[in-house]
């Protein structure tokens, strides 16, 4: 058998092929940045998301003596139920997700 002997580049192809070289390890180094900005992005996206938070199954409201509901409302996150007791308007909001108290507004006649 005989072995093809290549020929050495001459200066302007060895000058092409380190060229070429530069400009694949460019190409590859760009891709794998790329390629770790998508995983970081999915990562963060995965571990920062808000897990859905456990709905409660039942709660009860406990009123005060002749109260009555009057209406309820979901404004954004909050559930509003107004109420009236005893002639006096209340309005008091709970957290959607978890059904805890946020806040209570009574408004009242001036005596």
């Amino acid at each position: 058998m005989t072995d093809t002997a290549l020929p050495d580049p001459s200066p302007e192809q060895a000058a092409l092929f380190a060229r070429v070289r530069r400009m694949m390890l460019i190409a590859g180094l760009t891709t794998t940045l790329a390629v770790a900005a998508v995983l970081i992005a999915i990562g963060y996206k995965l571990f920062r998301a808000e897990g859905s938070a456990p709905v409660a199954a039942e709660t009860t409201l406990r009123l005060p003596k002749g109260a009555r509901v009057v209406s309820t409302a979901v404004a954004g996150d909050h559930v509003v139920v107004t109420l009236d007791i005893a002639g006096a308007t209340e309005i008091r909001t709970f957290d959607a997700k978890t059904m805890k108290p946020a806040g209570r507004l009574t408004f009242a006649n001036e005596p």
